[in-house]
């Protein structure tokens, strides 16, 4: 065997079962669920698949230069029928990976799961460490907050929320450091009352979700029995720095 067609080698089923098990243990060790744990590598394997088929589907469709037509022809149904097959794939894993909900099932939206949140938590603290100082909000209504936000969507939109939490971030950048700037920490007002949300974190998330879906998230929040006058002073807020 040829060094060249050595590095070529790709892993068999049997060692990435190994390594899987192997991560899975070692998170048992940490004391993560075993449930979880298959959630987030699930995501990872779909995320993968997903992001190879997104490749493929640029360049990779461009026959090698100087080409002609009928190799070019070939090439382009080839990869055509690689990229549709990775596709496929990836939403297979993902389906798998959030446990999607049966088919017939009259309301899309499941319950909130705890990894789900703290995806969530992975999500927005770094995002709002770019406009602001991190505040000391309690963890529980933390965590009441981000789920009544994840609340609003179904299991595969909570599974690419922080790539929405990331756009939203970016293209309201200007607007968000000034609501930071005068209603945030380091400002003028105080951290508990009407903008008591303002201070943490997941403000980013409840903001991008009063964009999206105002109505599911004042359902949510009611449900939850959160204080009315912090989503009304993250509103007030927000419009008043337009």
């Amino acid at each position: 065997m040829t060094a060249a067609r050595e590095e070529r080698l790709q892993l068999d089923a049997a060692s990435v079962d190994n390594a899987r098990t192997t991560l899975l243990q070692l998170l048992a060790r940490a004391g993560v669920y075993s449930g979880d744990a298959e959630e987030l590598i699930g995501l990872v394997e779909a995320g993968a698949l997903a992001v190879a088929h997104e490749e493929l589907s640029g360049t990779g469709r461009q026959a090698p230069p100087g080409s002609g037509e009928p190799y070019a022809a070939g090439w382009r149904e080839g990869s055509r029928a690689v990229t549709e097959g990775l596709a496929g794939l990836a939403d297979r894993a993902l389906g798998k990976a959030v446990a999607a909900e049966a088919e017939g099932e009259p309301d899309p939206r499941t319950r909130v799961g705890r990894m789900e949140v703290e995806r969530a938590k992975v999500a927005v603290v770094p995002l709002y460490l770019t406009f602001s100082e991190e505040s000391d909000l309690d963890p529980e209504v933390t965590e009441q907050v981000l789920a009544s936000a994840l609340a609003t969507m179904g299991a595969r939109q909570r599974a690419a929320y922080p790539g929405r939490l990331t756009s939203f971030a970016a293209d309201h950048r200007t607007h968000l450091e000034r609501l930071y700037a005068t209603y945030g920490p380091g400002s003028a007002i105080a951290i508990h009352g009407r903008y008591t949300l303002v201070h943490s974190p997941t403000s980013l998330a409840v903001l991008e979700r009063l964009a999206a879906h105002p109505a599911e998230l004042r359902e949510e929040w009611d449900a939850a029995e959160l204080p009315p006058a912090w989503l009304d002073g993250l509103t007030r807020a927000w419009d008043a720095t337009v």
